[in-house]
């Protein structure tokens, strides 16, 4: 039958001689497609999945405003009491600062919404509107995983270049977000340096990252301005966030953190207000209370990042993670979690913000059957939820201590699986037609295989994996019993071989003189 198959969609004699053949045709399918025909693509809209009812989301929100006025959090530092209640908060006699429910609804009311997210390149610009749907890197691995040896090494910069530098040749990877830690830098300040430039240098696509200190914060944007080409070019186009964890679950702010935001917000540049608890351990057990928590840290940031700058773009990071109450260890890739990130994706559908939580973590530790399908799950409800950002979604292993170049690759296929479940069924007048159905069944040949219909839909309409191994039995012998490990570290070095800087020679040159750079 798959002979068959083949035959009837390549040898079909009188078409290959008006369309110069079978190898024409593979040549035309080989082409790459234009961007508004190609079957998967960067913001596909979801929101098809919905675990909460409409009542289930108003009971967590009036629940997350309650949580804000009446346990608030603690911990701001003094220029975020300041800012807060400038704006109308009320710092108690116990310190903790409370926010009235009005005020939470005046910041909503001007917060940034169908916001863009650029790249360096603007083919690779993130529009977070409505339940568009980007997956993407994060993350802050201590390890790589090295599949040569099965065993774990300390992440360094040249990882996480090599990193972006596959993401940037990625297709279904729309973003880079940092996903480990250069342990290679022990100089702090040379290790945020080398973390930004290393995202940047690697890809065009939008970035994120991190900074272990607010004193860092200055010269770094020393340097972004300097690969912007200048302030004013930056600030017209940021093409890098923030990913900021303002709060240390339950309800308190991270005091230094805050204060990056706050000096990320005067610089322009987004911000991801990540709220990261874990359910059962420093986020309450119940799901739905999970996310309550959640929702209310990010609100607390809504409300300081507006009371600073009305209208900066702000992504909402309910971000919450999922325990192993056996145990109390990170449970990154339960049914429990996707259920979780599809839960908050909808608050944020709720607030019409612009929204990311994580999904695509896997707990296991190596990039085998468990990995597949924790990634699979997770993913494809996040993808279905409609999360404007999925963080996190591929590449990640041992409940986020590891990250394996392999798997980022073979993620890349699992993400088109996914993004091709988002897109969901085209139900239109020409795809119900029963011509198509007439011409083979009222004396015609029986099959649509071969068919006009079917030859136009096969890059349109399907997705077909890179890795993914769809050998019959027998073509998997006579191939060499390909494995899919082995195919993915030879994707990966295929990658690299090619994969070039993506900053300009002479700024390059001009940074690795004024900077210590631990890449090539």
């Amino acid at each position: 039958m798959r002979l068959e198959v083949e035959e009837a969609l390549n040898c079909e004699p009188r078409r290959a001689a008006r369309s110069g053949g079978r190898e024409a045709r593979r040549a035309a399918r080989a082409a790459p497609l234009d961007e508004a025909l190609r079957p998967i693509r960067a913001g596909l809209p979801g929101g098809q999945y919905r675990p909460l009812g409409d009542a289930g989301m108003a009971r967590i929100h009036a629940a997350a405003l309650e949580a804000l006025e009446v346990i608030g959090l603690s911990q701001a530092p003094r220029s975020g009491v300041e800012i807060l209640t400038g704006a109308g908060a009320v710092q108690g006699d116990d310190g903790r600062i409370r926010f009235p429910r009005a005020l939470v609804e005046d910041m909503l009311a001007v917060a940034a919404r169908d916001i863009t997210l650029f790249g360096r390149d603007p083919k690779h610009d993130l529009h977070l509107t409505g339940s568009n749907v980007h997956f993407g890197t994060a993350g802050a691995a201590v390890h790589v995983v090295d599949l040569e040896t099965n065993t774990y090494r300390d992440s360094t910069a040249q990882d996480l270049y090599d990193a972006a530098r596959i993401t940037h040749n990625l297709d279904n990877v729309h973003f880079f977000q940092r996903a480990m830690v250069c342990r290679d830098v022990t100089d702090n300040l040379e290790m945020d340096l080398n973390t930004l430039y290393a995202c940047c240098a690697g890809t065009t696509k939008h970035v994120g990252t991190s900074f272990s200190d607010p004193s860092h914060v200055a010269p770094c944007f020393e340097m972004i301005h300097r690969i912007a080409g200048g302030e004013d070019t930056w600030r017209a186009r940021p093409f890098i966030s923030n990913s900021n964890c303002f709060v240390v679950p339950p309800m308190k702010f991270a005091e230094e953190s805050c204060i990056t935001m706050e000096a990320c917000v005067r610089g322009g540049m987004p911000v991801l207000l990540l709220s990261a608890g874990q359910a059962g351990a420093t986020a309450p057990a119940p799901i739905a209370l999970a996310i309550v928590q959640a929702v209310a840290e990010c609100l607390a940031g809504v409300v300081y990042v507006n009371a600073m700058a009305p209208g900066h773009p702000a992504i909402f990071g309910t971000w919450p993670f999922v325990s192993d109450l056996r145990t109390g260890a990170m449970s990154g890739g339960s049914a429990e979690q996707a259920l979780l990130t599809a839960g908050c994706a909808q608050m944020h559908r709720f607030y019409n913000l612009p929204g990311g939580a994580a999904a695509g973590i896997t707990d296991s530790k190596l990039p085998d059957m468990q990995a597949g399908w924790e990634q699979g799950i997770t993913n494809v409800l996040a993808g279905l939820s409609g999360l404007n950002m999925v963080y996190e979604a591929v590449g990640m292993h041992a409940s986020l201590l590891g990250f394996c170049l392999e798997s980022l690759v073979l993620g890349d296929d699992i993400l088109g699986q996914v993004l091709r479940c988002v897109r969901g069924i085209d139900v239109t007048e020409e795809s119900t037609s029963i011509e198509a159905m007439k011409e083979v069944c009222l004396g015609g040949p029986g099959h649509y295989l071969g068919s006009g219909q079917t030859l136009k839909l096969m890059q349109t309409e399907y997705v077909y994996p890179i890795l993914g191994n769809r050998m019959s039995p027998k073509e998997w012998v006579e191939a060499d019993r390909p494995m899919l490990l082995e195919r993915a570290i030879q994707r990966k070095n295929e990658i690299l071989a090619k994969a070039r800087m993506q900053i300009d020679p002479q700024i390059d040159a001009a940074i690795r003189t004024d900077y210590n750079i631990y890449f090539r």
